[in-house]
Protein backbone atom coordinates (compact mmCIF):
# COMPACT_ATOMS: atom_id res chain seq x y z
CA UNK A 1 0.00 0.00 0.00
CA UNK A 2 1.68 3.27 -0.90
CA UNK A 3 0.47 5.66 1.60
CA UNK A 4 1.52 9.36 1.20
CA UNK A 5 0.89 12.14 3.03
CA UNK A 6 0.50 16.31 2.01
CA UNK A 7 -0.20 19.82 3.35
CA UNK A 8 -2.04 21.80 1.49
CA UNK A 9 -4.84 24.63 1.81
CA UNK A 10 -8.19 23.61 -0.93
CA UNK A 11 -7.71 27.03 -2.86
CA UNK A 12 -4.60 25.87 -4.22
CA UNK A 13 -6.34 23.58 -6.09
CA UNK A 14 -8.96 25.54 -7.90
CA UNK A 15 -6.74 26.40 -10.94
CA UNK A 16 -6.59 22.21 -11.35
CA UNK A 17 -7.19 20.94 -14.74
CA UNK A 18 -10.71 19.25 -15.35
CA UNK A 19 -10.12 15.57 -16.12
CA UNK A 20 -12.97 13.90 -18.62
CA UNK A 21 -13.91 10.44 -17.53
CA UNK A 22 -13.09 7.51 -20.38
CA UNK A 23 -16.50 5.27 -20.78
CA UNK A 24 -16.05 1.59 -21.39
CA UNK A 25 -18.43 -1.23 -22.09
CA UNK A 26 -21.14 -2.24 -19.67
CA UNK A 27 -19.81 -5.82 -19.24
CA UNK A 28 -16.10 -6.25 -21.50
CA UNK A 29 -16.15 -9.16 -19.28
CA UNK A 30 -18.35 -10.52 -17.06
CA UNK A 31 -18.13 -8.97 -13.25
CA UNK A 32 -18.34 -11.82 -10.77
CA UNK A 33 -19.04 -10.71 -7.36
CA UNK A 34 -16.24 -10.28 -5.37
CA UNK A 35 -15.69 -12.55 -1.99
CA UNK A 36 -15.59 -10.05 0.74
CA UNK A 37 -15.35 -11.27 4.15
CA UNK A 38 -18.22 -8.40 5.27
CA UNK A 39 -20.39 -6.71 2.48
CA UNK A 40 -22.33 -3.35 4.24
CA UNK A 41 -24.90 -3.84 1.45
CA UNK A 42 -26.52 -7.23 1.13
CA UNK A 43 -29.86 -5.38 0.33
CA UNK A 44 -30.10 -2.74 -2.52
CA UNK A 45 -32.68 -0.71 -3.27
CA UNK A 46 -33.43 2.20 -6.21
CA UNK A 47 -36.38 4.05 -6.82
CA UNK A 48 -37.93 3.48 -10.22
CA UNK A 49 -39.73 6.47 -11.87
CA UNK A 50 -40.82 6.30 -15.70
CA UNK A 51 -38.46 8.86 -16.40
CA UNK A 52 -35.92 9.40 -19.11
CA UNK A 53 -33.14 8.31 -16.93
CA UNK A 54 -35.31 5.20 -16.24
CA UNK A 55 -32.48 2.60 -17.85
CA UNK A 56 -29.50 4.50 -16.78
CA UNK A 57 -30.84 4.66 -13.70
CA UNK A 58 -31.78 0.42 -13.67
CA UNK A 59 -28.11 -0.32 -15.07
CA UNK A 60 -26.42 1.65 -12.50
CA UNK A 61 -27.95 -0.19 -9.72
CA UNK A 62 -27.89 -3.91 -11.27
CA UNK A 63 -24.24 -2.88 -12.03
CA UNK A 64 -23.47 -2.20 -7.98
CA UNK A 65 -25.76 -5.10 -7.07
CA UNK A 66 -23.61 -7.40 -9.27
CA UNK A 67 -20.28 -6.11 -8.60
CA UNK A 68 -21.18 -6.01 -5.07
CA UNK A 69 -23.29 -9.55 -5.07
CA UNK A 70 -26.28 -7.62 -3.29
CA UNK A 71 -29.68 -8.38 -3.62
CA UNK A 72 -31.92 -5.32 -5.53
CA UNK A 73 -35.20 -4.10 -4.68
CA UNK A 74 -36.80 -2.02 -7.74
CA UNK A 75 -39.43 0.00 -5.95
CA UNK A 76 -41.91 1.98 -8.08
CA UNK A 77 -44.62 4.03 -6.29
CA UNK A 78 -47.37 3.70 -8.06
CA UNK A 79 -49.55 0.62 -9.58
CA UNK A 80 -48.38 -2.35 -10.96
CA UNK A 81 -48.93 -3.49 -13.98
CA UNK A 82 -47.81 -6.30 -17.13
CA UNK A 83 -46.32 -3.10 -19.04
CA UNK A 84 -44.10 -1.61 -16.37
CA UNK A 85 -42.80 -4.66 -15.03
CA UNK A 86 -42.25 -5.80 -18.68
CA UNK A 87 -40.50 -3.11 -19.50
CA UNK A 88 -38.27 -3.05 -16.42
CA UNK A 89 -37.24 -6.60 -17.05
CA UNK A 90 -36.40 -5.85 -20.37
CA UNK A 91 -34.00 -3.19 -19.63
CA UNK A 92 -32.56 -5.58 -17.15
CA UNK A 93 -31.89 -8.45 -19.41
CA UNK A 94 -28.41 -8.57 -19.93
CA UNK A 95 -27.96 -8.39 -16.26
CA UNK A 96 -30.50 -10.84 -15.61
CA UNK A 97 -28.42 -13.24 -18.00
CA UNK A 98 -25.59 -12.33 -15.76
CA UNK A 99 -26.79 -13.66 -12.53
CA UNK A 100 -28.88 -10.25 -11.10
CA UNK A 101 -30.66 -11.31 -8.13
CA UNK A 102 -33.68 -8.46 -7.82
CA UNK A 103 -37.23 -8.16 -6.78
CA UNK A 104 -39.69 -5.32 -8.34
CA UNK A 105 -42.25 -3.88 -5.57
CA UNK A 106 -45.03 -1.97 -6.65
CA UNK A 107 -46.77 0.86 -3.99
CA UNK A 108 -48.87 3.55 -4.65
CA UNK A 109 -48.70 6.73 -2.05
CA UNK A 110 -46.35 9.87 -1.34
CA UNK A 111 -43.34 8.81 -2.92
CA UNK A 112 -40.73 10.05 0.14
CA UNK A 113 -43.39 7.66 2.55
CA UNK A 114 -43.49 5.09 0.50
CA UNK A 115 -39.68 4.29 -0.44
CA UNK A 116 -38.84 4.96 3.39
CA UNK A 117 -40.96 2.45 4.48
CA UNK A 118 -40.20 -0.44 1.97
CA UNK A 119 -36.79 0.45 2.75
CA UNK A 120 -36.92 0.06 6.40
CA UNK A 121 -39.68 -2.84 5.99
CA UNK A 122 -36.95 -5.13 3.30
CA UNK A 123 -33.99 -3.94 5.71
CA UNK A 124 -32.19 -2.39 2.87
CA UNK A 125 -28.76 -1.20 3.35
CA UNK A 126 -28.18 1.16 0.17
CA UNK A 127 -30.56 3.26 -1.13
CA UNK A 128 -29.59 4.52 -4.70
CA UNK A 129 -31.34 7.78 -5.83
CA UNK A 130 -30.80 10.57 -8.63
CA UNK A 131 -30.13 14.03 -7.57
CA UNK A 132 -29.89 17.35 -9.63
CA UNK A 133 -26.40 18.27 -9.03
CA UNK A 134 -27.14 22.16 -7.70
CA UNK A 135 -30.14 22.77 -5.14
CA UNK A 136 -31.41 26.31 -5.36
CA UNK A 137 -32.86 28.67 -2.80
CA UNK A 138 -36.43 27.60 -2.61
CA UNK A 139 -35.85 23.86 -3.57
CA UNK A 140 -33.22 23.57 -0.56
CA UNK A 141 -35.52 24.98 2.32
CA UNK A 142 -38.61 23.31 1.00
CA UNK A 143 -36.82 20.27 0.18
CA UNK A 144 -36.06 18.03 -2.82
CA UNK A 145 -37.63 14.35 -2.75
CA UNK A 146 -34.00 13.23 -3.16
CA UNK A 147 -32.93 15.33 -0.51
CA UNK A 148 -36.01 15.13 2.46
CA UNK A 149 -35.42 11.11 1.85
CA UNK A 150 -31.55 11.13 2.01
CA UNK A 151 -32.37 13.14 5.65
CA UNK A 152 -34.64 10.76 6.82
CA UNK A 153 -33.74 7.52 5.34
CA UNK A 154 -32.23 4.95 8.37
CA UNK A 155 -29.76 3.44 5.64
CA UNK A 156 -26.54 4.44 3.63
CA UNK A 157 -27.61 6.71 0.58
CA UNK A 158 -25.75 7.07 -2.83
CA UNK A 159 -27.13 10.07 -4.66
CA UNK A 160 -26.05 10.01 -8.62
CA UNK A 161 -25.96 13.88 -10.07
CA UNK A 162 -25.26 11.61 -13.76
CA UNK A 163 -26.30 8.27 -14.00
CA UNK A 164 -25.31 6.83 -17.26
CA UNK A 165 -25.69 3.49 -19.46
CA UNK A 166 -22.63 3.35 -20.09
CA UNK A 167 -20.05 2.23 -17.03
CA UNK A 168 -17.81 5.28 -15.93
CA UNK A 169 -15.25 4.15 -14.13
CA UNK A 170 -14.75 4.79 -10.28
CA UNK A 171 -11.08 5.74 -10.51
CA UNK A 172 -11.01 8.02 -7.39
CA UNK A 173 -12.94 8.26 -4.24
CA UNK A 174 -12.92 10.78 -1.54
CA UNK A 175 -13.77 10.23 1.87
CA UNK A 176 -13.95 12.13 4.76
CA UNK A 177 -11.63 11.92 8.21
CA UNK A 178 -13.35 13.80 10.34
CA UNK A 179 -13.08 13.14 14.00
CA UNK A 180 -16.10 11.47 14.54
CA UNK A 181 -18.02 8.49 16.17
CA UNK A 182 -19.07 7.22 12.42
CA UNK A 183 -15.97 7.85 10.54
CA UNK A 184 -14.42 4.41 10.89
CA UNK A 185 -17.72 2.73 9.28
CA UNK A 186 -17.48 5.90 6.67
CA UNK A 187 -13.66 4.94 6.09
CA UNK A 188 -14.02 1.08 5.92
CA UNK A 189 -17.56 1.78 3.62
CA UNK A 190 -14.95 3.47 1.22
CA UNK A 191 -12.24 0.73 1.07
CA UNK A 192 -15.21 -1.94 0.54
CA UNK A 193 -16.63 0.17 -2.55
CA UNK A 194 -13.00 0.90 -3.61
CA UNK A 195 -12.11 -2.96 -3.50
CA UNK A 196 -14.98 -3.73 -5.25
CA UNK A 197 -14.81 -1.51 -7.99
CA UNK A 198 -11.33 -1.73 -8.88
CA UNK A 199 -10.76 1.90 -8.16
CA UNK A 200 -6.95 3.01 -8.20
CA UNK A 201 -7.04 5.38 -5.64
CA UNK A 202 -8.35 6.60 -1.81
CA UNK A 203 -8.07 10.01 -0.74
CA UNK A 204 -9.10 10.64 3.02
CA UNK A 205 -9.22 14.28 3.59
CA UNK A 206 -9.00 15.81 7.34
CA UNK A 207 -11.00 18.73 7.79
CA UNK A 208 -9.23 21.10 10.33
CA UNK A 209 -11.19 23.85 11.44
CA UNK A 210 -9.27 26.70 11.25
CA UNK A 211 -10.35 28.33 14.52
CA UNK A 212 -8.19 24.61 15.81
CA UNK A 213 -4.84 27.17 15.58
CA UNK A 214 -6.26 30.21 16.75
CA UNK A 215 -2.51 32.55 16.24
CA UNK A 216 -3.41 35.63 14.45
CA UNK A 217 -0.81 36.08 11.96
CA UNK A 218 1.06 39.64 12.26
CA UNK A 219 4.66 39.08 11.80
CA UNK A 220 7.41 36.36 10.26
CA UNK A 221 7.35 35.03 14.24
CA UNK A 222 3.48 34.20 14.34
CA UNK A 223 3.45 32.94 11.07
CA UNK A 224 6.14 30.34 12.16
CA UNK A 225 3.99 29.76 15.46
CA UNK A 226 1.20 29.17 13.15
CA UNK A 227 3.06 26.76 11.14
CA UNK A 228 4.28 24.99 13.80
CA UNK A 229 1.05 24.39 15.12
CA UNK A 230 -0.17 23.35 11.63
CA UNK A 231 2.60 20.53 11.66
CA UNK A 232 1.24 19.66 15.10
CA UNK A 233 -2.58 19.51 13.99
CA UNK A 234 -1.29 17.34 10.64
CA UNK A 235 0.29 14.84 13.03
CA UNK A 236 -2.27 14.11 15.47
CA UNK A 237 -4.79 14.11 12.81
CA UNK A 238 -2.66 11.61 10.57
CA UNK A 239 -1.72 9.04 13.48
CA UNK A 240 -5.51 9.08 14.22
CA UNK A 241 -6.70 8.23 10.70
CA UNK A 242 -3.68 5.46 10.48
CA UNK A 243 -5.07 3.93 13.04
CA UNK A 244 -8.46 3.47 11.25
CA UNK A 245 -6.99 2.02 8.48
CA UNK A 246 -5.13 -0.24 10.10
CA UNK A 247 -7.95 -1.96 11.16
CA UNK A 248 -9.22 -1.94 7.58
CA UNK A 249 -9.63 -5.75 6.50
CA UNK A 250 -6.31 -5.81 4.43
CA UNK A 251 -8.26 -7.03 1.24
CA UNK A 252 -10.09 -3.81 1.11
CA UNK A 253 -6.60 -2.54 0.99
CA UNK A 254 -4.92 -4.80 -1.77
CA UNK A 255 -4.46 -2.70 -5.15
CA UNK A 256 -5.26 0.79 -3.97
CA UNK A 257 -3.15 3.74 -3.58
CA UNK A 258 -4.28 5.65 -0.34
CA UNK A 259 -3.46 9.08 0.27
CA UNK A 260 -4.32 11.44 3.52
CA UNK A 261 -5.39 14.94 2.97
CA UNK A 262 -5.62 17.67 5.62
CA UNK A 263 -7.57 21.09 5.03
CA UNK A 264 -8.12 23.60 7.04
CA UNK A 265 -11.60 25.39 6.52
CA UNK A 266 -15.19 25.06 6.78
CA UNK A 267 -16.28 21.31 7.60
CA UNK A 268 -18.71 19.46 4.48
CA UNK A 269 -17.64 22.80 2.46
CA UNK A 270 -13.75 21.96 2.00
CA UNK A 271 -14.41 18.49 1.25
CA UNK A 272 -17.04 19.22 -1.30
CA UNK A 273 -14.38 21.74 -3.47
CA UNK A 274 -11.74 19.45 -3.02
CA UNK A 275 -13.82 16.53 -4.20
CA UNK A 276 -14.51 18.71 -7.18
CA UNK A 277 -11.40 20.09 -8.14
CA UNK A 278 -9.35 16.79 -8.01
CA UNK A 279 -12.48 15.33 -10.45
CA UNK A 280 -13.06 12.70 -7.74
CA UNK A 281 -15.61 10.13 -9.28
CA UNK A 282 -17.33 9.26 -5.53
CA UNK A 283 -17.47 11.47 -2.27
CA UNK A 284 -18.15 8.89 0.88
CA UNK A 285 -19.39 10.93 3.73
CA UNK A 286 -20.81 10.21 7.79
CA UNK A 287 -24.50 10.48 8.22
CA UNK A 288 -25.19 13.66 9.32
CA UNK A 289 -27.19 13.67 12.72
CA UNK A 290 -30.71 15.12 12.74
CA UNK A 291 -31.27 17.82 10.92
CA UNK A 292 -34.49 20.82 11.39
CA UNK A 293 -35.05 23.85 9.73
CA UNK A 294 -32.29 25.72 11.19
CA UNK A 295 -29.67 23.47 10.69
CA UNK A 296 -30.62 24.25 6.81
CA UNK A 297 -30.86 27.82 7.55
CA UNK A 298 -27.06 27.71 8.98
CA UNK A 299 -26.06 24.91 7.04
CA UNK A 300 -22.96 22.56 8.49
CA UNK A 301 -21.23 19.55 7.41
CA UNK A 302 -23.10 17.40 5.10
CA UNK A 303 -25.87 20.26 4.41
CA UNK A 304 -22.98 22.11 1.84
CA UNK A 305 -22.59 18.56 -0.26
CA UNK A 306 -26.50 18.43 -0.23
CA UNK A 307 -26.97 22.24 -1.34
CA UNK A 308 -24.45 21.16 -4.50
CA UNK A 309 -23.38 18.16 -5.43
CA UNK A 310 -19.81 18.01 -6.36
CA UNK A 311 -20.02 14.28 -7.64
CA UNK A 312 -21.72 11.15 -6.74
CA UNK A 313 -21.50 10.84 -3.12
CA UNK A 314 -22.59 8.32 -0.66
CA UNK A 315 -23.76 8.40 3.04
CA UNK A 316 -22.48 6.08 5.03
CA UNK A 317 -24.88 5.20 8.49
Amino acid sequence: MNCTYELLSINLYFNAPLLHHQKIPIFPHKPLPLPMTNNPFQTIAIGVAFSPNLKANLYESARLSIFFGSKLLLIHVGESSEGKESRIRDILKPFIEDGLDFELVFRPGQPVDVILETVLSNHVDLLILGAVQRENFLTYYVGSIARKITRKALCSVLLLINPSIVRVPCKHIVVNGLRDDRTQSAIEAAFYVGHSLKSEQLTIVEEIAQHEIAVSVQDDRSLRKATIMKEKLRRREDSRVQLIVANVPSEYKENIRVKTQPIFGKRGYSIGHYAQVVRADLLVMNAPGKTGFWDRLFPHDIEHILTELPTDVLIIQ
